[in-house]
């Protein structure tokens, strides 16, 4: 992993979970926490509590980065896969850039409500009845296990890896960076609910997340046209060799 996309993670994630996240995922953390939290507790148990949901964000993340990873593994990724994979997720980070900067209605019509399915609902419900330390972090895993277009592109990305282990670097680094927008939600409602302050990181995080999407479009463009000239440099030492054989049959 280069340093360049490294850092392009660790932005898209730091910013992309003030612009989108919060606004995604405040209402399932102000549900545990008003359930499950007591302002009795220490800051201490309280941190620790939110500490344990966003660690089982993070490991749903780090698996799913390690199976798309390991999926990437078992094709022939070529330049061209490459180029097509790096296109799909430059597209994404635009039209989700757009979405921020509410031009278009692209997030919402992309991630699917499977907080709306029975299964989900049962285990939300039990988790949040239960009173175990434990009940967080499977919260956290639930919460990770929502659809979401940041998500969607990251592992899109990790497919690109071609690699279980690095999908899952590439996930882990991702769900890393979202913890301290979260996890200041989780204690600092208030300044996240100021519409100025808000609005302001959402039109950062839309101009910095095109501004990486349109990066990673270039990319697309490099892969493509690597592909494109080993295509010609190979055709042309067909032809080279073609030529060099009749030649000896016609003497």
């Amino acid at each position: 992993m280069e340093n360049i996309e490294l850092l392009a993670i660790i932005s898209f994630a730091l910013l992309g979970s003030i612009g989108h996240c919060i606004g995604m995922c405040g209402g399932f953390i102000l549900t545990y926490t008003t359930a499950k939290i007591k302002p009795e507790q220490t800051k201490l148990s309280q941190s620790t509590y939110h500490f344990l949901y966003n660690m089982g964000r993070v490991a749903s993340y780090t698996v799913l980065g390690a199976l798309f990873g390991y999926f990437g593994s078992l094709w022939d990724i070529t330049p061209l896969t490459r180029a097509i994979l790096f296109f799909i997720a430059g597209t994404l980070m635009v039209l989700m850039g757009l979405s921020f900067a509410g031009k278009l209605k692209f997030l919402s019509r992309i991630e699917y409500p499977i907080s709306q399915h029975n299964w989900f609902k049962k285990v939300f419900t039990s988790q949040i009845n239960s009173a175990t330390p434990q009940s967080f972090f499977i919260l956290g895993l639930l919460n990770g296990l929502v659809p979401c277009g940041l998500v969607y592109t990251m592992l899109v990305t990790a497919t690109t890896t071609e690699s279980a282990v690095l999908g899952a670097a590439v996930m882990f680094v991702f769900g890393i960076f979202t913890i301290p927008a979260l996890f200041s939600f989780a204690f600092v409602v208030g300044l996240f609910s100021q519409n100025r302050f808000r609005q302001t990181m959402v039109q950062l995080a839309a101009v910095t997340i095109i501004i990486f999407g349109t990066w990673t479009l270039v990319k697309a463009y490099k892969q493509y046209d690597y592909w494109k000239n080993s295509l010609l440099e190979h055709n042309q030492t067909n032809q080279e060799v073609h030529s060099c054989c009749s030649s000896t049959k016609s003497k």
